[in-house]
């Protein structure tokens, strides 16, 4: 008896440890489709301890434009390095357009992921039925850039004769600022702590775009639904535009300046879940050595069974 209660606390402890640790763990762990980013902030910038964002991030957002025109006349680098129009892309097929920069270290990599997910559940052929436009906000990214991001996300895709559908862009500041004003795409250039690594502060969305290059719809986040997107280019397809959509996804994150970190609000959800499945599992663990000790100081249960 006395070993199988031993093997049972043990069993109890190593079970306790473990809940613990993932409590602890889990909310560090977690890398969730990122909705707003927030770059390096030297000590000068940052602010006082507090739950409001940095005033910096007033300017960041996105604005729905929808039925804005963009305007087709600006000519950017191609991931080939030849210079190509806007136009171009425009009058018989719908595009979707992406405003990222190429070396962003997390959120424009999230939601070229997610366009490329959900492209891969989509029946619509990049090139035949529609066109794939990435600009990026950065003047100083180039070429090199551009076709390898290309090279990596035509991969995922799966289908290489597709290449021919996806654009993946860079242009000077002047026409970086013309795009993103028409789109309602705000952001912020952070220099970073060296003051030569530029980073970029700014939310997450893509775009629907008619054959006329009329903004149709907007699609917040990092992740789209497959159903969705498809509707959105059938739409867009027939010149129709679509409604504005809820915006509060943009900015769901908790930014703390202490640390210069920001986290979802799912991480402090999962942490007290980690503490009240340790404080339940305490509990049971009390219960259980309590009862063993009750039932070791009954008479009779101390008695040596063999000599």
């Amino acid at each position: 008896m006395r070993s199988v209660r031993k093997i049972r606390r043990g069993w109890l402890s190593t079970l306790a440890v473990t809940a613990l640790c993932s409590a602890i763990i889990a909310p560090s762990m977690l890398t969730p489709p990122v909705l707003a980013q927030v770059s390096r902030y030297d000590e000068k910038q940052m602010a006082p301890a507090s739950d409001k964002p940095p005033d910096i991030l007033s300017k960041v957002g996105i604005a729905q434009r929808l039925n804005e025109q963009l305007p087709l006349s600006l000519t950017f680098t191609d991931d080939a390095g030849k210079q190509v129009q806007l136009a171009s892309y425009f009058g018989k097929k719908p595009a979707i357009l992406a405003l990222v920069y190429y070396q962003c270290p997390m959120l424009c990599s999230e939601e070229l992921n997610g366009l490329t997910s959900a492209l891969q559940m989509v029946s619509f052929v990049p090139g035949k039925d529609f066109s794939v436009i990435v600009i990026s906000i950065d003047p100083a990214e180039g070429t090199d850039l551009a076709a390898a991001k290309k090279r990596v996300y035509l991969k995922r895709y799966g289908h290489p004769e597709t290449a021919a559908g996806w654009h993946f862009m860079t242009g000077t500041q002047e026409n970086i600022d013309a795009i993103t004003k028409a789109v309602g795409f705000g952001y912020v250039k952070i220099p970073g702590p060296d003051g030569r690594l530029t980073q970029f502060a700014h939310a997450s969305a893509i775009q629907i775009v008619t054959p006329e290059g009329k903004l149709a719809q907007y699609y917040m986040g990092v992740e789209y639904s497959p159903k969705d997107l498809r509707l959105g280019l059938v739409e867009a397809s027939a010149n129709r535009i679509g409604s504005p959509v809820d915006n509060i996804l943009t900015y769901c994150y908790h930014y703390d300046p202490q640390t210069n970190k920001h986290s979802l609000i799912v991480a402090r959800v999962v942490q007290l879940g980690g503490l009240i499945t340790v404080l339940l599992l305490g509990g049971f663990m009390l219960v259980m050595f309590r009862r063993d000790v009750r039932k070791d100081d009954k008479p009779g249960t101390n008695k040596k069974v063999n000599k």
